[in-house]
C-alpha cells in the first residue's frame, strides 16, 4: 500500500513536470510517444524512479491485444480469400499483403519487448548527460513530429475509408476489417516513430561529444597563446583535458554499442516497413496512374489524387523522415573523427596525443551507421528505392502492353 502511494506520487510529479515542447529529461521528451504506445498496448513497462520495469498488468494487456489483433488479421485475410469480403481483385491483394506484413511487425514487436525495455533504459541513461538546450531542441522536433504525424495519419485513414466507401457497414466482417487495419497502421507508425526518436536522441549525444571535443580544442589553442602560463597551471590543465578525454571516449563507446543494439532490435520492423513502402508506392502508382486506352495512357485523375493524398504521400514522408534521421545521425558520428584529428594536431602533450590516437582507433572500429539486417539506411537507400520503383513500373507497363497485344492478336485470329 505504501509502495503504491510512493509510485503514484512519483507518477503524478512526472505528469506535472511534462510540458509540450519543454522537455527536461528522457521521460518528458518521449511522453507523447510512450502514451500512444501504451494506448495501443505495446508499452508493457512502468517507470519506477529512474528505471523501466515490466508491469504484469500491462504485459498481460499487451499480449491479449497483440494476439486478438493477429487473430482478427488472419480472420480478415481468410474472409477475403473465401470471398466473404471483396474490395476488388487488386485491392484484395493489397490488403492481404498489408495484413501479412503488419501481423509480422506486431509479433516481432511483442517478442522483442524485453530487449526494447533494456534499450530504452540505456538511452535514458546516455541522454541524461545532455544539456537543457539540447532537450529543448529535441522536444520541438520529436513532439511536433509525433503529434502532427499522428493527426496526419488519422486524417489520411478517414479519407481512405470514405473514398473507398468502407464506412458502409454491410456486414460485421467489414467492421472487423476496418478496426484491424486502423490498429495495424497505428502500431507500425508508432514503432517507426519510436525508432526515429531513438535515432535523434543518439544523434544529439554524438553532437554533444563533438561539441565537448571542439571546446577542448579551443582551450588548448588559447593556452598555447599565453606567454607563460606556469608549470602548475599547465599540469593541471593537461590532467583535466586528459580525464575529460577519457570520459568522452567511454561515452562514445557506450553510444556506439547502443547504436548496434538499436539496429538489432528494430531491424526487422524497419526492413518490413521499407518493403511495405516500396510495394505500396509501386502498387498505387501503377493501379491509379497507368491505364490502357488503345495504348499506354498515364492519367492523374481523381482516383490517383486520392491515392497520392493518402497512402503514397504517407509512405513517401515516412521513408524520407527515416532516411533523414539515419543519415544525419551517421554524419554527426563521423564528425567526431574529424574533430579528434583536429585536436590531435593542436596539442603537444604526449599523454593527450596517445589518448586521442586510442580514441581515433576506437572510432575507426565503430561504424556508427543505422541499418536493418545489413541494409544501410541512408540517402543511397532512398535513391535505390526510387530507382527500383521506376524499374518495376517500367516492367509492369511492358507486361500490360504485352497482355493487351496478345488479347488483340487472339481476337483477330478468332475473327479470321
Amino acid at each position: 500500500m505504501f509502495n503504491s502511494k510512493i509510485y503514484q506520487h512519483i507518477k503524478n510529479k512526472m505528469l506535472k513536470k511534462w510540458r509540450l515542447y519543454h522537455a527536461t529529461d528522457f521521460q518528458s521528451l518521449m511522453y507523447p510517444c510512450f502514451t500512444v504506445c501504451r494506448i495501443l498496448g505495446v508499452f508493457p513497462y512502468k517507470f519506477n524512479t529512474s528505471t523501466f520495469e515490466y508491469s504484469k498488468p500491462y504485459y498481460i494487456m499487451s499480449t491479449v491485444v497483440i494476439c486478438v489483433n493477429c487473430i482478427l488479421g488472419f480472420f480478415v485475410m481468410h474472409g477475403i480469400i473465401i470471398s466473404k469480403l471483396n474490395f476488388g481483385n487488386v485491392r484484395n491483394f493489397e490488403i492481404i499483403g498489408y495484413c501479412t506484413i503488419c501481423c509480422f511487425i506486431m509479433i516481432i514487436t511483442h517478442i522483442l519487448s524485453g530487449p526494447r525495455m533494456c534499450l530504452l533504459q540505456t538511452i535514458m541513461e546516455i541522454s541524461s548527460r545532455l544539456s537543457s538546450k539540447s532537450y529543448q531542441k529535441l522536444s520541438i522536433l520529436i513532439h511536433t513530429k509525433d503529434i502532427i504525424g499522428l493527426i496526419f495519419l488519422i486524417m489520411q485513414m478517414c479519407i481512405y475509408f470514405v473514398k473507398n466507401r468502407m464506412f458502409k457497414f454491410e456486414n460485421y466482417m467489414l467492421i472487423v476489417a476496418i478496426v484491424v487495419i486502423v490498429y495495424m497502421t497505428l502500431l507500425q507508425f508508432q514503432m517507426h516513430m519510436l525508432y526515429i526518436n531513438c535515432v535523434c536522441i543518439l544523434k544529439a549525444c554524438f553532437q554533444s561529444i563533438n561539441n565537448n571535443l571542439a571546446h577542448m580544442q579551443r582551450l588548448i589553442i588559447s593556452d598555447t597563446k599565453l606567454c607563460d602560463p606556469g608549470l602548475f597551471y599547465k599540469i593541471q590543465r593537461n590532467q583535466f583535458s586528459l580525464n575529460r578525454l577519457k570520459t568522452l571516449k567511454k561515452q562514445h563507446l557506450v553510444i556506439s554499442n547502443t547504436v548496434q543494439k538499436l539496429n538489432i532490435i528494430f531491424s526487422l520492423q524497419i526492413l518490413a516497413t521499407i518493403v511495405m513502402s516500396f510495394c505500396t508506392i509501386t502498387f498505387e502508382v501503377y493501379c491509379f496512374a497507368i491505364h490502357w486506352n488503345d495504348g499506354i495512357f498515364i492519367n492523374f485523375d481523381a482516383h490517383f489524387l486520392v491515392a497520392l493524398s493518402t497512402s503514397i504521400s504517407y509512405y513517401v514522408i515516412k521513408i524520407s523522415l527515416l532516411v533523414w534521421a539515419c543519415e544525419t545521425g551517421k554524419n554527426k558520428a563521423q564528425e567526431i573523427s574529424t574533430t579528434v584529428h583536429d585536436l590531435l594536431n593542436s596539442t603537444n602533450n604526449e599523454q593527450i596525443k596517445n589518448e586521442l590516437q586510442l580514441f581515433s582507433l576506437q572510432i575507426l572500429h565503430r561504424r556508427n551507421i543505422f541499418s536493418a539486417k545489413g541494409l544501410t539506411v541512408d540517402t543511397k537507400l532512398l535513391a535505390v528505392i526510387i530507382g527500383n520503383i521506376t524499374t518495376y513500373l517500367v516492367i509492369l507497363v511492358q507486361f500490360l502492353h504485352i497482355s493487351h497485344s496478345c488479347d488483340e492478336k487472339a481476337a483477330i485470329n478468332h475473327i479470321t
